[in-house]
């Protein structure tokens, strides 16, 4: 997939557009909630040698959030990588170059449902959201 596609389909289906926070590295997207304001997602072009890779090409991948106990089954497929800058047991790279479209949506819902705001109940008539 194109980053162009990725952007286009985050805000297609999520509602939401990329925030660029970082002066240094102005092609990092980070994907939020708007109600949580919590990441899904961040988009980055690091060289390929930082993600343990022997080329110093620009490699484009996406972080997303997983469940834990899915890491080690994760990181065993061609194109999933260890998280670059994020937490190792709850994140991984994907590479948007290798990984297939629906795989890479896929783990892409998954993160969003993930971080979402949980309800959560206080008491019998008072629901909450984190």
């Amino acid at each position: 997939m194109h980053r162009a596609e990725l952007l286009e389909e985050i805000a297609g289906r999520y509602g939401v557009a990329a925030e660029y926070p970082w002066r240094r590295y102005p092609q990092y997207a980070v994907f939020r909630h708007a109600g949580n304001r919590k990441w899904f997602a961040v988009l980055m072009n690091p060289p390929g040698r930082k993600l343990g890779l022997a080329t110093e090409e620009e490699v484009a991948i996406l972080n997303v959030k997983i469940r834990a106990e899915e890491n080690s089954l994760l990181r065993g497929m061609d194109g999933v990588l260890p998280a670059y800058h994020m937490n190792k047991e709850h994140w991984v790279s994907l590479r948007l170059d290798v990984l297939p479209d629906a795989t890479l949506l896929d783990l892409l819902a998954d993160s969003y449902d993930l971080t979402r705001a949980k309800m959560r109940r206080v008491s019998p008539r008072t629901t909450f959201y984190d």
